[in-house]
């Protein structure tokens, strides 16, 4: 059985790790390269960083903290935020990350995804998916979440397997911050339309959204910010209950 990954996620804008709910009113939750050592020290299997507002400003994720956290850290770490380009994976992946990650570039030009994937492999691509409920229907957005669009989240799923992605990270936006709990029911969706991994990311508050996501939904990793940055779930912790309940994770 494949283990169950728990993966902080740092949210930088401005140089600093931020968290916010629902995608707006974010506070500062302190130096990202600092906070990448301690949860690579206390047993978090990889980190996502995001450059929440490259894509918004129209600019390339911040390389020199990219290499300021890969000297840090010795588990898999992902870097997303304004990358448009073979050239700017060739960068990232030598700065030392370890997988990037797409969102609205991979939106506005799918081939995108096909080309990243062949000439890194589908290995080191996970396209994220922010996406919003309404109405009953799950749509993508776009600019972190900042631009809704037409498209809908099971197709697009679908569509980048189909391109190459390795991974969907995968954010409900209605969730995001809430602490209410993960969104289950479309992550279960996903997990049984696509074949590769689904990260579920958006709502965790406490252990039990972990053990429901794990169980419920299906998801192969489950992404948080807050709950780990201001010290509210100690992971070695969570990941004793989740072993309780028989979800096979790495201690």
């Amino acid at each position: 059985m494949l283990t169950k990954r728990i993966i902080p996620c740092l949210d930088i804008k401005d140089g600093r790790t931020v968290k916010g709910v629902n995608f707006v009113d974010l506070r500062d939750a302190g130096d990202p390269v600092v906070l990448a050592k301690q949860y690579a020290d206390l047993g978090a299997d990889e980190l996502v960083f995001l450059d929440i507002s490259a894509t918004q400003e129209k600019r390339r994720t911040m390389h020199d903290m990219v290499l300021k956290v890969a000297a840090q850290v010795n588990i898999p770490f992902t870097v997303g935020g304004g990358i448009s380009s073979v050239e700017d994976v060739d960068d990232l992946l030598h700065c030392g990350a370890d997988k990037v990650s797409i969102n609205s570039s991979a939106v506005k030009r799918p081939v995108l995804i096909n080309e990243l994937s062949d000439k890194f492999g589908s290995q080191c691509i996970v396209v994220a998916i922010d996406a919003k409920e309404i109405a009953g229907e799950w749509y993508v957005h776009l600019a972190g979440g900042t631009i809704p669009t037409e498209i809908k989240l099971f197709e697009w799923a679908k569509e980048v397997e189909s391109r190459g992605a390795g991974e969907i990270l995968f954010t409900s936006m209605n969730h995001d911050g809430t602490k209410s709990g993960f969104a289950n029911e479309a992550l279960a969706k996903l997990s049984e339309l696509v074949n590769i991994p689904i990260i579920a990311s958006g709502g965790a508050g406490t252990v039990k959204h972990f053990i429901d996501t794990f169980k419920e939904g299906k998801a192969d990793a489950a992404l948080a910010a807050s709950v780990f940055h201001f010290g509210e779930i100690p992971i070695k912790d969570l990941k004793e209950e989740l072993r309780k309940h028989n979800v096979e994770v790495r201690l």
